[in-house]
């Protein structure tokens, strides 16, 4: 065989091959003929075939290595594409720059970078894995409220499987004041401030909840809570918040005390009529 290192044909057969592999590898490898043009049409087209198998296998292993790079973290591409496609809706809707800052810092907050398609992993999972991972992701929630590290377990797991994990940025209005009570809070990590119309002001943090007033009574938000920092919050809808309770009514009176106790505080600017009836017959709450 022509190489452009010479091979003369007495050479052993160990040596022949290895000038032949030689010449191979440099039109595959190097997708081109090698250091030596082609000699005659046989070695023309067995150049070609060797530079177009080349090609193929180059192509073939930069697409599988591509694959097996991005499948390395695939919650950050999942991300990624996701965030591509908020900005393209930012950019096509022409939203103001600080509102498309928001939302970008409310991305970054959120999702951290990576992005889960959680409820659908949970939901693959049987009940006592989906119960254990829940117990698990919220341990820091459970430990620092009071509510659930002296209650019940079973209580702690059917709530933690009926939360829904939310972020609100500093300034936002977590409950405004004279809407309908639909959900009540529990602040994993954040600070929040209760304004009544008194223009008294409470401030809750790490292991708190609120809302559950207006859960009680069925009544509307006679006070607003604003979100003074970063908030990780997990709510619970009044359908789930009941549903749980019915099954463990002793639960249900020690969110009562809680609650009146907090409406006698705040009567103490603002009379609220027979404050010491049953809290689910007052007509109106906080929270």
């Amino acid at each position: 065989p022509s190489a452009a290192v010479p091979c003369p044909q007495n050479d052993s057969w160990g040596k022949q091959y290895s000038h032949a592999l030689f010449k191979a590898m440099s039109h595959m490898l190097c997708i081109g003929y090698g250091q030596q043009a082609p000699e005659g049409m046989t070695d023309v087209w067995l150049t070609m075939l060797s530079m177009i198998v080349g090609a193929t296998c180059y192509a073939m292993f930069i697409g599988h290595a591509t694959a097996l790079i991005q499948s390395l973290d695939s919650s950050r591409r999942q991300y990624q594409e996701k965030y591509k496609q908020v900005e393209q809706y930012m950019s096509f809707h022409k939203l103001p720059g600080d509102t498309r800052q928001r939302i970008h810092e409310y991305y970054e907050h959120r999702y951290q970078g990576k992005m889960f398609d959680e409820e659908n992993i949970l939901g693959e999972l049987s009940e006592p894995l989906k119960e254990e991972i829940i117990n698990f992701n919220c341990r820091n929630l459970v430990a620092n409220m009071p509510l659930f590290a002296n209650a019940d377990p079973n209580f702690v797991t059917a709530m933690l499987t009926k939360l829904r994990f939310e972020v609100f940025q500093p300034g936002d209005f977590i409950i405004r004041e004279g809407t309908v009570g639909k959900k009540m809070y529990f602040i994993q990590h954040g600070v929040v401030s209760i304004l009544t119309k008194g223009n008294k002001e409470t401030k809750l943090s790490d292991g708190s909840y609120f809302g559950e007033i207006c859960l009680l009574t069925r009544g509307r938000r006679t006070a607003s809570v604003r979100a003074d920092t970063y908030c990780r919050l997990y709510s619970l809808s009044v359908d789930n918040f009941n549903e749980v309770l019915e099954e463990y009514p002793m639960m249900r009176r020690a969110f009562e005390t809680v609650a009146m106790d907090r409406l006698d505080r705040i009567g103490e600017e603002r009379p609220l009529g027979p404050a010491r009836l049953p809290v689910r017959l007052l007509p109106g709450a906080i929270g």
